[in-house]
This record gives structure tokens, C-alpha cells and sequence, in this order.
């Protein structure tokens, strides 16, 4: 297997960011006599699984075109597997901070003290952050770590009246 995740993720970026998609990661692993290629891929506003349809062909085509110019670059056979990334992904570039504007984070500080607050805006410098009702601006600098935190039920969102719609139902004669 000669085709390195590296080398992979030069070819793949260009066509993938021509379609309008950031590639967060590619990795490859052997798996027997052929290569699993592993993509994940982001956008703003997320990625839907027809998204991931368009940008598995657009990968496969640059694939498929390795393959044909180096026979072994995946061994005998390769499987690709595109994904976005999961809620467990690591904050790590201002994009992801903005792609989450809304949702509650943990931001762990380089102080090692961490900041739970709820993403109210994100530049190319800093987040700023909803920490219990104040604005707390965070630049990238001080931040080590940032994760989103899974929310069941948000407390800024209406709730459900537990009441029937009976009233607006018309009786039968």
C-alpha cells in the first residue's frame, strides 16, 4: 500500500473544497489486501447524506484516478467511507466554533480551567461565549481544548403544552 493518508489529503482537498466542503480528516488503513480510506467532511450548516453522496463521488473519481496511474497505491482493492464528523469532534479550528453557534461547549483554557458556555459568536481570533448570562470572549490562543456538549432538551427552547388539541377539533353532527 503506497498511497499515505498525507499524499491522499493533497490530492483529495482541492476537488473536495471545489464542491464546497472542508475535509476534516482522511486517514488510511489496511484491512487484509485492500485499503479502507476513511473521509470526513464538513460544511457550514452541516452535512446532509445527500451531501455525503456528491462528495463520496467527487473522492471516488480522484481515487479511482490514483488507482488506474498506480495499480498498487491501494493494494488490490480500496473501500471508501465518507462521513461528517460526529458530535465528539474536538474544536479545534475557528470554523468549528462558528459552526456551532448556539450549541453549549466546554472550552478547556490553557490555565486548565474549563469554561461551560454557549457559543454566541466565533471570528478568525476568538470565541465568545454565554457563560451564565455574560459574555466571555476567548481567544483561540487561551483555549487547548473545546467540546460541544450533547443536550437533550435546551433550555432556551419552547416547550410542549401538554395540553390537547381538542379544542380546535370540530364535533361531528
Amino acid at each position: 500500500m503506497a498511497a499515505s493518508a498525507a499524499r491522499l489529503s493533497e490530492l483529495v482537498r482541492p476537488q473536495v473544497a471545489a464542491v464546497g466542503y472542508d475535509l476534516e480528516d482522511l486517514s488510511v488503513t489496511a484491512a487484509g489486501r485492500r485499503s479502507v480510506v476513511r473521509v470526513v467532511v464538513d460544511k457550514d450548516g452541516g452535512v446532509t447524506l445527500d451531501d455525503v453522496a456528491d462528495v463520496s463521488r467527487t473522492i471516488s473519481d480522484v481515487l479511482d484516478e490514483l488507482d488506474e496511474a498506480e495499480p498498487d497505491a491501494f493494494g488490490t482493492t480500496y473501500v471508501l467511507e465518507v462521513s461528517s464528523p460526529g458530535v465528539d469532534r474536538p474544536l479545534t479550528e475557528p470554523r468549528h466554533w462558528r459552526r456551532n453557534v448556539r450549541r453549549l461547549v466546554t472550552a478547556t483554557l490553557a490555565e486548565g480551567d474549563p469554561v461551560i458556555g454557549r457559543v454566541l459568536s466565533a471570528d478568525d481570533d476568538a470565541v465568545v461565549l454565554d457563560v451564565d448570562g455574560d459574555e466571555r470572549r476567548l481567544p483561540y490562543a487561551d483555549v487547548v481544548r473545546g467540546n460541544v456538549q450533547v443536550e437533550f432538551s435546551r433550555t432556551d427552547e419552547p416547550e410542549l403544552d401538554d395540553a390537547t388539541d381538542d379544542e380546535h377539533e370540530e364535533e361531528a353532527p
